[in-house]
Parts: structure tokens; C-alpha cells; sequence
């Protein structure tokens, strides 16, 4: 009987850089979200965003970002006090495979540790993609009812959800 990989999440090291450099998306899902090689650079270099990679056993399958200040996702004052969750995604390789839910459980998880003191996570999500929505909506966030206009592709989804 073989152990089931294992699937985490940590801080884009050196080592893992180019791994995540090379992660892209499905084609329907790029105007949703860009892929690291157009962010991560911005991500290693802003003082209060947090460059992530998800990863299954040593592979990386995944990345996304940590914002301290989830008022650089929505431009609002009142989410200055939650954290930001940007950017995250699965590689088109590894899409399909039920480690979507896996890996949003890993980022709530680790936030518990690492940022213990944080008592909301919010995010954007495209009003067209739909998936993303319903993995959200699973993982217990709220649509608090305001779009942002700010997104690429058109309004999106303000959600959020507390954290322990």
C-alpha cells in the first residue's frame, strides 16, 4: 500500500522559484488570473505580499499570494485589517484532480499558524468563473454583496471569510 502524496504549502524559496515560474492555467482561466511569471517578481518584491507555491510530496502544483493588506485587492479603507489572497491557482496539469479543495484547506490552515492573529481573509473573484466561486463558497466565504470594478476582465466578487 503506497501513502497518498502529501500536499502543502510554503514560501516560494529560491529553490522552487523556476517551478513556479513555469506553472500556467488552463486557457479559458487566463482572464482570471495571470500566471506567476507576470507577478511573481512584484510578489518577491512588495514588503507586504507574500509569494506562496502549493505543492504535492515535492512538486509544485500551485501558487498564490498573501497580501497583509487586503485594501491593495478592493482600494476599500474598511479591509485594510484582513488579509488579501491573490493569485491563487493550480496548474493546468494537475487541475481536475480534487486538490483545488485540498490546497484552499492548506492556505487556511497555514494562515492559522503563520498569521495567527488575522481575523479575515478576503479576496476577488471574477464574476464569470464560476468554479472559482463555488470552491470559495465551499471553503466557507461570504459574498459581502459589493462588486470591484478594478479587475482585468471585468467586476468581480468580493468575498471573505473569518479566520480562527
Amino acid at each position: 500500500m503506497s501513502t497518498p502524496p502529501i500536499l502543502r504549502v510554503g514560501p516560494v524559496t529560491p529553490a522552487l522559484r523556476e517551478a513556479v515560474l513555469r506553472l500556467r492555467v488552463r486557457p479559458e482561466q487566463d482572464a482570471f488570473v495571470s500566471p506567476p511569471s507576470a507577478t511573481l517578481a512584484d510578489a518577491e518584491q512588495c514588503p507586504g505580499s507574500e509569494p506562496m507555491a502549493i505543492l504535492l510530496d515535492d512538486a509544485v502544483v500551485g501558487y498564490y499570494r498573501i497580501e497583509r493588506s487586503a485594501r491593495t485587492l478592493t482600494g476599500r479603507d474598511g479591509d485594510a485589517d484582513a488579509l488579501g489572497l491573490r493569485s491563487f491557482q493550480l496548474d493546468a496539469a494537475w487541475q481536475g484532480r480534487g486538490l483545488g479543495d485540498r490546497a484552499m484547506a492548506a492556505v487556511l490552515d497555514d494562515l492559522a499558524l503563520r498569521h495567527a492573529g488575522a481575523r479575515r481573509l478576503l479576496l476577488t473573484v471574477n464574476c464569470d468563473n464560476a468554479a472559482a466561486l463555488a470552491l470559495y463558497l465551499r471553503h466557507g466565504f461570504v459574498d459581502d454583496g459589493g462588486l470591484y470594478h478594478g479587475g482585468r476582465s471585468g467586476p468581480q466578487h468580493v468575498l471573505w471569510r473569518p479566520l480562527p
